[in-house]
């Protein structure tokens, strides 16, 4: 019984549930499609891997103290030749190969002057030809490399430079030079091209090119099945001696797959992000839906309860049909999600990533995850609306009352809400006024959650007073038809600030991101002008400036000098014996002419003399001041003791939290041949010279060198913002999602609520109200709820952003700016929402029969 009085509630309002399904199935095809990638990629990575790692892979050790992620090196770690001999004669070894491969080469196109392969993400890899057991590529056009002059390129490389057999392909390297060469192969990968760009040459060229000298960067080892690879690799050891990196095929296949998982988890965790929002404004769109719902069935629900029903049962019953929606929508989101996974692998493909969609990985995760999201945020949402339905006497529901408990719910709701709002605001004031940055981000990521709750609890109190407010006009400037709208929009404002919650939610976080980020842009322009005296910032795609490329800068006419800029791992000991890895900043003598550093104490001329520069956070955490001595471990025994010269402040997202120290002293301890190669490049003009000329001059003096970009302090200032765009990007993305959503909900409450009036508008309609004036009275009520959604938004929103650049104003973003024109844009897009929300309802109350309205019961 429970169930078909359930079935026939639920297909009775079909129309009215399609909207609410919509969300649901938003919200799932988000979570299913992502975990689909997902699984699709890493299985994907994972057959590639395993099927293309030798059984043991012998490696140098590491120079140094550098991280993994300090990205592509100038110098590349080697192994002697002798080493592939000594494992060769190893027990059990089938084959061992002398491969060298190195990250640091740029493939350029001479014809073109334009770099080929990816310029971020995955890399150009470029090495010699071998034979192995498990190639990931084989060749299917041309030949392998045979001679000095040959290389062969991977297709899809190929493919997107449009190069062919024949055609000339140049090597730069930042420390053995440039060199060209043809193609004479091409090389398709077997399984799938991660992104990268892969040259191979003969092995001579490759060693003598890459390296500049006849060695390897690696031994890659296939054994005969008589030993485990563990064996393999405790026998190598054995054989060689300590010091050397021995990997087996599961160790490569593990490091790659974390080289190859930030990137996907990143994709994984913003798709997340996007079915959260979904989730979200989605949950008061379902909200929204029963209510009006419940509302509408008041009396038949006083009629159940009459002839026995008790308030369990009328609670279930409501529940089932949210059980409904979840299974209906969980189902249909499931079905999306397969095909935005798909989507997503094409999207790769563009990026060079060539997954299979034909190969898709759905996993029981999927089907859990999609079933577990869809069913549980539906019937949550619902169960609100249900309890209170359960609640109202079978009398008072049969007289079509409401529940009389609503003014002690309005008073717990104030109550409630103005706790939550509060305590939210105590918190974003003691975020903004926290001494470490830490301590701020917690107490603002409470706050925001919190004031998020308070405002969404108070919406329906806040309704009736700011649509009053918004509304005020609509009566002088429309008539009748704008004082019905305003007393519409006012006239059930729990509904109304539910409708309104979701398009709060995105406004309120683009509203604050581009507060943060206008900060962030207004904060390092200021520090720009403030600090950077050069002229000139030379930077590689690669982070890798050689020294050949620095000699060109320098003699570029009406450049006066160039600062280099070197990035090196140091153990740094104070006086306390306190060792801590640090990223030491290498600068050449000119930097304390090119830049003005925000002294705390000490003096800046001391970095030419020998001494270090520390920032205060880090002085203070170690204890150190102006002369003390400290001690610096380079690795490999290479060590000294320098003074603390400088101490700089906070404030100045150039230099925060940044250790400097000059390259000629480093170099009393580490040899030049092991000095890592400049990371970036400023360059100064001489007195007098035309600063637009001689940027033109130092382009065409770097001009064979395509990796390299040269920018004045304006296109510092537009990198800056550049980067900042790209967050930026995202929660406009996000934003778009929880538009979407939102207009759903509005077009929801909109068509709800003009079946709730369907007799009072054919009495408006009987009295003389027009089409016209019904339209637009609707068209004005989603305008108004639309308009209050984007004030409590952009309040929320700048609350949020003001906050988080007070966080952070110690590290650099010491200035706010507030883009007016942004909220000026929000709150016109809102009134656009509510326009475009209305037009349905709107269209579907003008052709309402009058007579057949006002007969309704």
């Amino acid at each position: 019984m429970l169930l078909k009085t359930s079935l026939r509630s639920f297909f009775a309002h079909k129309g009215r549930m399609a909207l609410s399904l919509i969300a649901v199935v938003l919200s799932v095809a988000f979570v299913s499609g992502t975990l689909v990638f997902s699984n699709t990629a890493t299985s994907t990575f994972d057959r590639l891997f395993a099927s293309t790692a030798s059984d043991i892979s012998v490696q140098p050790p590491k120079a140094g103290l550098e991280d993994e992620d300090d990205g592509p090196q100038a110098t590349v770690p080697t192994l002697p030749a002798g080493t592939v001999e000594k494992v060769a004669a190893t027990t059990g070894v089938k084959q061992a190969l002398g491969q060298v491969f190195v990250s640091n080469a740029v493939l350029v196109n001479p014809v073109t002057n334009k770099q080929i392969g990816p310029t971020g993400g995955a890399p150009t890899l470029t090495g010699n030809w071998t034979d192995t057991p498990r190639n990931s590529v084989e060749i299917t056009s041309g030949h392998v490399p045979q001679g000095a002059d040959q290389v062969v390129l991977d297709a899809d490389t190929a493919k997107k430079a449009k190069l062919g057999l024949g055609d000339k392909l140049r090597v730069i390297t930042a420390t053995n030079g440039t060199h060209d060469f043809s193609i004479a192969g091409i090389a398709t990968f077997k399984t799938t091209n991660p992104g990268a760009a892969l040259a191979f040459l003969d092995t001579p060229t490759a060693q003598r090119d890459l390296l500049g000298k006849a060695e390897f960067t690696s031994v890659e080892v296939f054994g005969d099945g008589s030993r485990s690879n563990e064996q393999l690799k405790a026998d190598a050891l054995g054989t060689l001696g300590g010091g050397y990196q021995v990997k087996t095929a599961a160790e490569q296949k593990e490091e790659n797959n974390k080289s190859v998982g930030s990137f996907l988890n990143f994709m994984k965790y913003a798709m997340l992000g996007f079915a959260g929002i979904s989730l979200l404004v989605g949950g008061f769109l379902i909200i929204n839906t029963f209510s009006m719902l419940v509302a509408q069935r008041t009396r038949e629900i006083g009629l159940l309860r009459a002839i026995g029903g008790s308030r369990r049962q009328v609670n279930r019953s409501v529940l089932v049909e949210a059980l409904i929606l979840g299974l209906l929508g969980s189902t249909l989101g499931l079905g999306a999600g397969l095909g935005l996974a798909t989507g997503l692998i094409q999207l790769m493909k563009a990026v060079g990533m060539n997954l299979s969609a034909t190969d898709l990985q759905i996993g029981l995760n999927v089907p859990v995850a999609a079933y577990a999201v869809g069913i549980v945020i539906t019937v949550l949402a619902a169960w609100i609306p249900a309890r209170r339905a359960s609640r109202i006497a079978p009398m008072a529901a049969l007289r079509d009352h409401g529940t009389p408990a609503e003014a002690r719910s309005n008073l717990v709701r104030t109550v409630t809400g103005l706790v939550l709002t509060a305590a939210g605001g105590g918190l974003l004031a003691l975020a903004a006024g926290a001494d470490k940055a830490a301590t701020g981000g917690q107490y603002l990521g409470l706050g925001v959650l919190l004031t998020l709750v308070g405002f969404v609890v108070l919406g329906p109190l806040l309704a009736t007073t700011v649509v009053r407010v918004l509304g005020a006009l609509l009566p002088a400037v429309f008539g009748p038809s704008g004082k019905l709208a305003q007393r519409n929009a006012m006239r059930n404002p729990r509904r109304t600030g539910a409708t309104a919650a979701a398009l709060m939610i995105g406004l309120a976080l683009v509203i604050g991101a581009s507060v943060f980020t206008s900060s962030v842009v207004k904060s390092t322009n200021e520090q720009i002008d403030k600090s950077v005296g050069a002229d000139y910032v030379v930077s590689s795609s690669q982070g890798i400036i050689g020294d050949a490329m620095v000699q060109a800068a320098q003699r570029t006419p009406g450049v006066e000098h160039v600062t280099e800029q070197k990035g090196l791992r140091g153990v740094v000991t104070g006086p306390d014996g306190k060792a801590v890895k640090t990223r030491l900043s290498a600068v050449s003598a000119h930097f304390t002419d090119d830049f003005r550093l925000p002294v705390r104490s000490g003096a800046v001329e001391s970095l030419k003399q020998g001494s270090l520069v520390v920032a205060e956070d880090f002085a203070k955490e170690h204890g150190l001041k102006v002369g003390d001595q400290v001690k610096i471990d380079y690795g490999q025994g290479r060590t000294q003791s320098v003074p603390v010269g400088v101490v700089t402040s906070k404030g100045d997202s150039l230099f925060n939290g940044a250790t400097f120290i000059a390259i000629d002293t480093v170099a009393k301890a580490v040899p030049a041949a092991e000095l890592p190669a400049d990371e970036v490049v400023y360059g100064k003009a001489a007195p007098g010279a035309d600063v637009a000329k001689t940027l033109a001059a130092l382009e065409d003096s770097l001009k064979d060198y395509p990796q390299l970009k040269v920018r004045d302090q304006a296109g510092y200032k537009d990198l800056v913002q550049e980067q900042v765009n790209t967050l930026l990007y995202m929660i406009y993305g996000l934003l778009g999602l929880a538009i979407v959503v939102a207009v759903l909900g509005v077009v929801n409450t909109l068509a709800l609520s003009v079946v709730e009036r369907t007799r009072e508008i054919g009495l408006l309609r009987a009295i003389g109200l027009s089409r016209r004036q019904l339209r637009r009275m609707i068209r004005l009520e989603s305008v108004v709820i639309a308009l209050f959604g984007a004030v409590l938004g952009t309040v929320l929103g700048l609350a949020w952003g003001v906050t988080g650049q007070q966080v952070l104003k110690d590290q650099g973003l010491a200035s706010l700016a507030v883009p007016a024109g942004t909220i000026v844009a929000t709150l016109i897009a809102s009134v656009v929402i509510g326009l475009v929300a209305a037009l349905i309802p709107a269209f579907r109350a003008g052709r309402m029969n009058v007579l057949a309205a006002i007969a309704t019961d």
